[in-house]
C-alpha cells in the first residue's frame, strides 16, 4: 500500500515542458516534487498550480527551463506541483477538495488527506534544505503585480522587493504555502495578474531567474522608500447561501466594474456591494486573529454596504465561483515600513 500521496522526481517527467495546464495530469497523475540540479545548493523551491485556474507558475517554469535548455541552472530548483486534477478542469479546486493553499502546516482545516500530504511535503523540503521559496498565483480581478510576505524580516522583504514596489504583509488566512515555507527559508507569494497574461508570465520568469542567481540575501533591510507595504487587516466574505451576481435580482449585487477599486485607498462611505433588501447583513469581515470585525470596517446604509473608514481593497473579483470558494476581497492599510523595521530590530536586540 502506497502511504506517500505524492510523487517525487529527480528529473522532469516526459511531456512536462510542453504541457498545457489542462493536460498536466497526463504527465503528472498527482501532486509532485521535482528536484532539478544546479551549480549552487540549497535549492530554490517554486510552488505552482496550487489553484488549478492559475497557470502562471507552470508557464513561468516552462519558459525558464526552455531558456536553460542544455545549460546548467545557476542554483538547484525544486518544483512543488499542486492540484493537477483541478487544473484539468480549469477550476480553483474541485468541489470535493479543500483549497490547496489553505491546508499547509498551520492550517485551520487539518485532518484531510491533502493536508497530511502537505505536512509530508514540508518534511521533505526541510530535509533537503532551501535557499528561498516562491509560490506563484494569478488572480481574477484587476490587481497590480505584487508580492506577499508573512514576516517583516530583512531577507523576506528583500526577496519581495525583487518583484516590485508593491508588497502585502499578511498573517491570515492560515495554512498558505508561503507561511509554512517561511519556517524553512525566506518565502514569498507572487500575484501575477490575470491568467495567461504575457506580462505576468514574463515577470514571474524573470523573478525566478533572478533568485536563482543570488548567492545570498543582503544582511540589511531594504530602503523603506523602495517599496509600498500594505497590511491586510480583514478578509471579507459573503455569507453562505446568498446568491452573488451583477444582475439586480441577486442577493448580493456587484457593480460591473467592482474590481477597479483594487489597490486604491477608498474614502469612508465608499460602497462595496448592494444587497437585495436592507438588513440582510450579507458580508462578514474577519480580522487576522480570527475575530468578527464586520462592524469595525463595514456599515449599512439602506441597501448599500459601505466602508466605515478609509481602506484599500485587494482581490475584489466578479468571479462568483471564486467569491464562494474564497472571499469577496481583503481590506488593507498602508504600513510605515521604517517604523516597523525599527521596532523589529529593537525587539531582536
Amino acid at each position: 500500500m502506497d502511504h506517500v500521496p505524492f510523487d517525487e522526481y529527480a528529473e522532469l517527467p516526459d511531456g512536462f515542458l510542453a504541457s498545457a495546464p489542462e493536460d498536466l495530469h497526463r504527465h503528472l497523475p498527482r501532486s509532485a516534487i521535482i528536484r532539478l540540479p544546479g551549480r549552487r545548493q540549497p535549492a530554490v523551491a517554486v510552488v505552482l498550480m496550487l489553484h488549478g485556474n492559475e497557470p502562471v507558475g507552470l508557464q513561468a517554469v516552462q519558459r525558464l527551463l526552455h531558456q536553460y535548455a542544455g545549460r546548467e541552472l545557476p542554483r538547484a530548483l525544486t518544483l512543488v506541483v499542486g492540484n493537477v486534477h483541478a487544473a484539468a478542469l480549469g477550476q480553483r479546486h474541485l468541489d470535493d477538495q479543500p483549497d490547496f493553499n489553505r491546508i499547509w502546516p498551520g492550517t485551520e482545516q487539518p485532518g484531510s488527506p491533502e493536508s497530511h500530504m502537505f505536512e509530508q511535503i514540508i518534511g521533505r523540503l526541510r530535509e533537503d534544505g532551501l535557499f528561498a521559496a516562491i509560490d506563484l498565483h494569478n488572480n481574477t480581478g484587476r490587481n497590480p503585480h505584487y508580492a506577499c510576505v508573512n514576516y517583516l524580516d530583512d531577507a523576506f522583504l528583500n526577496l519581495a522587493g525583487l518583484f516590485g514596489r508593491t508588497v502585502v504583509y499578511f498573517t491570515r488566512p492560515r495554512g498558505v504555502a508561503s507561511m509554512a515555507l517561511s519556517a524553512l527559508a525566506p518565502a514569498v507569494t507572487l500575484e501575477c495578474g490575470h491568467p495567461n497574461d504575457e506580462t505576468g508570465i514574463r515577470h514571474a520568469t524573470e523573478f525566478i531567474d533572478a533568485v536563482l542567481h543570488l548567492s545570498r540575501f543582503p544582511d540589511h533591510p531594504p530602503d523603506p522608500r523602495s517599496m509600498n507595504v500594505f497590511h491586510t487587516v480583514a478578509q471579507v466574505r459573503v455569507r453562505p447561501g446568498l446568491r452573488v451576481g451583477t444582475e439586480a435580482e441577486a442577493d448580493v449585487v456587484l457593480e460591473p466594474d467592482l474590481d477597479r477599486m483594487n489597490f486604491r485607498i477608498l474614502p469612508a462611505g465608499s460602497r462595496l456591494i448592494r444587497q437585495a433588501r436592507s438588513g440582510m447583513a450579507p458580508l462578514v469581515a474577519t480580522s487576522e486573529d480570527g475575530r468578527d470585525v464586520t462592524t469595525q470596517y463595514l456599515e449599512e446604509e439602506g441597501r448599500d454596504i459601505r466602508l466605515r473608514r478609509p481602506m484599500m481593497p485587494s482581490m475584489l473579483t466578479l468571479d462568483t465561483r471564486v467569491i464562494a470558494q474564497d472571499c469577496l476581497c481583503y481590506l488593507m492599510e498602508p504600513m510605515d515600513l521604517s517604523r516597523e523595521l525599527e521596532i523589529g530590530h529593537r525587539a531582536h536586540g
